[in-house]
């Protein structure tokens, strides 16, 4: 439809408002549910491309002259390092605080977007999650080797150890290491439970028995009951809250490793959403580094579309803005203020000192070549985006840098200013971190989803039951027969979306009324029937309930929204196990810090008494949020009885495209009024196929 303008010729309405215009589907081209499970299902079941070996290599190399780096350093000592006095953080942390940036936009993208209830995260989910896991792996190196006796490693923990002397909670330092481990776990949880639709499509998928046993395992037995969805989808959302929070928390923690001392160009208040907005930036960055290859070499040009790629470069326009702001900012702050010490500090880096070049790379990367997202083509140019985040990769390495060796270099007292040099050891420690970053992107790459499949068919257009087909000939036009836009027309290229099936598929063998179990009772375990769709099953769940039977069950490749309510389910009693995690986090946070640092161990700490508690609240939260979790992890999974590897329904000869395109509808035995014959004619009559009764 096009817009109009022509006003009502009802004065009583008012004017009438503009039509709206076609909505752009976020996935493009005449995709099914099949279709889209073997799209992206091939890409770890066929033979790696020919390019996959000699990337992998490459990598793997890198990552092995990183070992050889971290080997080196433990055995001879952090002298080896460039490391010097009064720059005594240099590479090692520069490293860590940029590896940490970048696992921000898994947690963005998953979390916050999810809440706000944007779909067209979907296709970009898995992938920027998975980075998450593996940016934070390669920054979680850096606090074990750079203590230099990395067997004490463990004294960063808060254990008993041979001392008798126990960490100090009051410490930005500690503060950190909960922050990033309790993200990282967050990060997994929410990764891992994510994949389990998608691990179960594997195993239906596999034709090799070692296939179907570890994706079979990895799953835990899903096989998409609405039971078990109404669970998940809970878990989803509480983790999204979860997150939500801890993703703002973990760089502002990391923050705190600098804001909370004295050293001029580091003790400033702007430096918590200075870097919350930097990692978003350099994390969107980076995402869009690596799926915009991948993305080329596998042919999913319709499922991350160029409308993804545009909207990823806005959300790195905005927040390169607030970080030129914030640059603008901390100029104009330490000469506002008065205080020489901050502005010889910010006069020697923005214009006098040795790191001036670094300054300006950092500006120019950060601020000044993002601004061509303005421009619709430079959003919208897949290899011309590529170039611009390759960019701001490389400015936010340097705004790390800057901050960490140039604040350092010029500190207080002239006499003890000094420049930094790195050696062929950090050169060689920081190749290999990136080396073991694209080793894990290329293993994950080649043995799982990178986009997340149950939740890609959930928008596509035939799983709106609301949803009405348009005509080829009229798919995205308006009423004039033209495209509104460009983007009408380019998304129009790859063709109308498919339409809901109206006719089930037939089954490749014959199926029988009664279909015996393998070690089965003899007695029956309930009915079952496909449908072809879901809005057909959901009707056909209505139609049940409303004839009497109780104990029924829907199963679907994806979440089906209004299922739950037709098959007579309430909701969810997992948001209570979240909260007694939560509580139980807190409890042991107050619990842990009270006594080691007021009781077994009293430690002043800045003039402040053993009780002062403001100092613990960030561990507090921490702790809070990993509990919460854990607890949320084990409730899904005893919610929804898993694991559970063999089910009576295994045995039906579709049953298996449960997790990929079919929709089935199950009486149970169990039910008052079940009878199998009777079962049997009411789903046939409902209009199912494949209608048999399973052995229990």
């Amino acid at each position: 439809m096009t817009a109009t303008h022509t006003a009502d010729t009802h004065a009583s309405h008012g004017p009438a408002f503009p039509d709206p215009l076609p909505r752009i589907p976020l996935v493009w081209g005449p995709a099914t549910y099949d279709s889209l499970s073997e799209q992206i299902s091939e890409i770890t079941e066929k033979p790696q491309p020919y390019w996959w070996w000699p990337a992998f290599l490459i990598s793997a190399a890198l990552m092995v002259g990183g070992v050889i780096a971290a080997t080196y350093l433990i055995s001879t000592g952090v002298g080896v390092w460039g490391s010097n006095n009064p720059v005594n953080w240099a590479f090692d942390i520069t490293n860590f605080v940029f590896w940490i940036g970048i696992g921000h936009a898994g947690t963005l993208i998953s979390a916050i977007l999810f809440l706000f209830r944007q779909k067209w995260r979907t296709s970009i989910n898995r992938f920027a999650e998975a980075m998450t896991i593996f940016a934070v792996i390669c920054a979680g190196i850096y606090p074990g080797i750079h203590v230099g006796r990395f067997w004490y490693a463990w004294f960063m923990f808060p254990l008993p150890n041979a001392n008798g002397i126990f960490q100090n909670f009051r410490s930005a330092l500690l503060w950190d290491l909960f922050a990033v481990s309790t993200y990282f776990t967050i990060s997994l949880i929410f990764w891992y439970i994510g994949l389990i639709p998608d691990l179960a499509t594997l195993r239906d998928r596999a034709k090799g028995r070692l296939r179907q046993v570890v994706f079979g395992v990895l799953s835990m037995g899903w096989r998409g009951s609405t039971r078990h969805w109404r669970h998940y989808e809970v878990a989803y959302l509480m983790l999204a809250g979860l997150s939500t929070p801890l993703v703002l928390s973990v760089h502002s923690v990391v923050s705190f490793d600098f804001a909370t001392s004295l050293i001029p160009g580091w003790h400033t208040t702007i430096f918590p959403p200075y870097f919350v907005a930097g990692a978003i930036f350099g994390g969107f960055a980076m995402v869009l580094q690596c799926m915009i290859p991948a993305r080329a070499v596998f042919k999913l040009e319709n499922v991350v579309t160029v409308k993804h790629i545009d909207v990823m470069c806005k959300f790195i326009m905005a927040t390169g803005t607030l970080v030129g702001y914030a640059y603008c900012m901390e100029l104009f702050i330490a000469w506002f203020s008065g205080n020489p010490y901050e502005w010889q500090t910010f006069k020697d880096r923005a214009f006098t000192g040795e790191y001036v070049w670094a300054y300006w790379t950092m500006m120019i990367c950060n601020l000044f070549i993002p601004q061509v997202f303005w421009v619709k083509w430079c959003r919208q140019t897949p290899w011309f985006v590529l170039i611009v985040v390759t960019f701001v990769n490389v400015g936010m390495w340097y705004e790390r840098f800057v901050i960490i060796v140039q604040s350092l270099s010029h500190d207080l007292l002239p006499g003890s200013w000094g420049q930094f040099y790195p050696s062929w050891v950090d050169w060689l420690q920081m190749i290999g971190d990136f080396g073991l970053f694209f080793t894990l992107t290329l293993l994950f790459i080649r043995c799982l989803p990178m986009i997340a499949i149950a939740e890609v068919k959930g928008v596509l257009p035939m799983a709106n039951p609301h949803g009405h087909p348009v005509p080829a000939d009229k798919y995205l036009k308006g009423e004039d027969g033209q495209y509104p836009t460009a983007d009408h027309a380019m998304a129009a290229e790859y063709g109308a979306p498919a339409h809901a099936p109206t006719e089930v598929r037939p089954s490749p063998v014959p199926v029988p009324a009664f279909i015996a179990t393998p070690g089965g009772n003899g007695t029956p375990w309930g009915a079952v029937a496909e449908f072809a769709n879901g809005t057909d099953l959901l009707a056909a769940a209505r139609a049940t309930v409303a004839a009497g039977y109780t104990r029924i069950d829907a199963w679907t490749p994806f979440y089906v929204h209004g299922m739950k309510e037709a098959i007579g389910r309430s909701r969810s009693r997992l948001p209570l196990f979240t909260l007694a995690g939560a509580l139980t986090g807190l409890t042991a946070a107050v619990a842990m810090q009270f006594y080691l640092m007021a009781y077994y161990y009293p430690t002043i700490v800045g003039g402040k008494e053993y009780r002062s508690w403001e100092a613990f609240v960030p561990i507090f939260f921490e702790m809070t949020v990993l509990f919460a979790g854990f607890f949320t992890l084990f409730a899904l999974v005893g919610l929804c009885g898993l694991p559970r590897f063999f089910h009576p329904l295994d045995g039906h000869p579709t049953f298996n495209r449960t997790t990929q395109g079919g929709f089935f509808l199950t009486i149970e035995a169990r039910d008052a009024k079940f009878t199998a014959d009777g079962a049997r004619a009411f789903l046939t009559g409902l209009g199912g196929k494949h209608v048999a009764v399973v052995e229990a």
